[in-house]
């Protein structure tokens, strides 16, 4: 179709100078694709465009847009083919779209402005490397970390012992009966749910945590399923975001929760005089990372480039965590100092794995940075591949037979109801008809 309108002579001027134009305005424009609240507006967003200029004396109008799952974002650049220059993706799908060759280089050559992107911690460069489709690619020359966190159990204090939920075997306690809401993500739970179920193989040495989760196979789907089964008769609910405020209004016991969640609900909860605490389960988990990108089709790679460093900037890096309620993979000695709290944080943790030597005993919140015996037994999440049809259809199985008494009952009364309905339909339409054939045999 393209080559057809090409052809015709009358239209290639004018497609010409709109093309052209076009250009003229994007290459003054940055267009940011992003999480929902992941950013602080105020005082780093805005602020990017005079940046920029002091930088490089150039304009730039930044257009933001928001998505609210990794899919719908990746269908606008593989499909759509959308000319975003900045994209925000989790890990599995910065691993597919490096296979699927839909990311282009950073150009880390910042002139006069230093490169922020070297304070990324090397625990976070190192993560991402194993999301590389082969030995010849560098992560790190792709994407630029953003914020990462851990997977685990959200739980009320006073309703929980954290003596009795430290495995998650210890969630399959009928005490537990429609007091657990599950985050309905089939990768996370099943990142964490896997390393459970093979405890005693880890055990024994004849797997390791990494191994397990970036290799999906269908007997591992097969075990995750059987526990996902015997659990969800303690799952009051699947949910993706309501779950944290359920939670500080004490609805449910326990939230299979990302961290950065439930550090929001132990606030919220504290401010009505609820007590949530966080705790990665025995077994393990996951370890997530959300970074930034420049996908196939931008535009603007320049200023998307710039807008990765200055979101690297320590200052920014503070702002954006205190607005949003995650953490930064920057790991500068002003991140350090702004995480170390003795008084909100009595308990030491060793850092040394995020910030380096010397950080072996800091007073941080252990939801934001936990310590480094926890790290140790969390692994990366990874895209499923050609098996992720198999976990959908897992996930689907699972969640579509958890019908509670409650559900049960309100869709037998709704059926009910729906047959009344039909009687008395049937019964009005009888009597019509008796009527008719009544007046039709008084004209006889």
């Amino acid at each position: 179709m393209k080559k057809f309108f090409c052809a015709i002579i009358g239209l290639v001027l004018p497609v010409l100078f709109v093309s052209s134009v076009h250009a003229a305005d994007r290459a003054h424009t940055l267009k940011i694709y992003n999480w929902a609240d992941y950013i602080d507006m105020t005082n780093v967003l805005n602020n990017f465009p005079s940046w920029y200029k002091e930088q490089t004396g150039e304009e730039v109008e930044v257009l933001y847009q928001t998505f609210d799952i990794n899919e719908s974002m990746l269908t606008q650049i593989e499909v759509a083919e959308e000319d975003y220059d900045v994209i925000c993706p989790s890990e599995y799908i910065i691993e597919r779209m490096l296979k699927k060759g839909l990311l282009l280089k950073i150009d880390k050559n910042f002139g006069t402005t230093p490169d922020y992107t070297k304070l990324v911690s090397p625990f976070a460069v190192e993560k991402f490397q194993q999301m590389a489709p082969d030995s010849t690619i560098c992560v790190a020359d792709y994407t630029v970390g953003y914020m990462w966190g851990t997977t685990g159990v959200l739980y009320n204090t006073a309703l929980v012992n954290e003596s009795d939920i430290r495995s998650l075997g210890d969630l399959l306690d009928p005490k537990f009966s429609g007091k657990i809401f599950m985050k309905d993500a089939f990768r996370d739970v099943y990142s964490v749910v896997v390393l459970y179920v093979f405890r005693d193989e880890i055990a024994r040495g004849e797997v390791t945590r990494d191994e397990l989760v970036a290799n999906v196979t269908k007997e591992r789907i097969a075990r995750v399923e059987e526990y996902l089964n015997d659990i969800k008769y303690n799952v009051a609910g699947w949910e993706v975001d309501f779950g944290k405020e359920q939670m500080t209004k004490g609805q449910v016991w326990m939230n299979l929760s990302w961290s950065g969640d439930a550090q929001w609900a132990i606030e919220e909860a504290a401010e009505v005089g609820v007590d949530l605490q966080y705790l990665v389960p025995a077994e393990g988990s996951n370890v997530w990372f959300d970074g930034w990108c420049i996908p196939k089709y931008a535009k603007n790679t320049k200023a998307a480039s710039y807008f990765i460093n200055y979101m690297c900037m320590p200052e920014n890096a503070i702002l954006n965590m205190e607005e949003i309620g995650y953490v930064s993979v920057i790991a500068s000695p002003e991140i350090l100092e702004w995480a170390n709290d003795a008084e909100s944080n009595p308990e030491p943790s060793n850092l040394s794995y995020f910030f380096g030597e010397g950080a072996d005993s800091v007073h941080a919140n252990p939801v934001f940075y936990p310590d480094q015996t926890i790290i140790e037994r969390c692994a990366l999440m990874h895209d499923c591949g050609e098996k992720t049809e198999d976990m959908i259809a897992m996930w689907s199985r699972v969640k579509g037979d958890n019908l509670t008494t409650g559900m049960v009952i309100f869709v037998c009364i709704i059926l009910a109801l729906i047959v009344v309905v039909f009687i008395l339909q049937a019964i009005n339409r009888k009597h019509q008809r008796d009527l008719q054939r009544k007046k039709r045999n008084r004209k006889r």
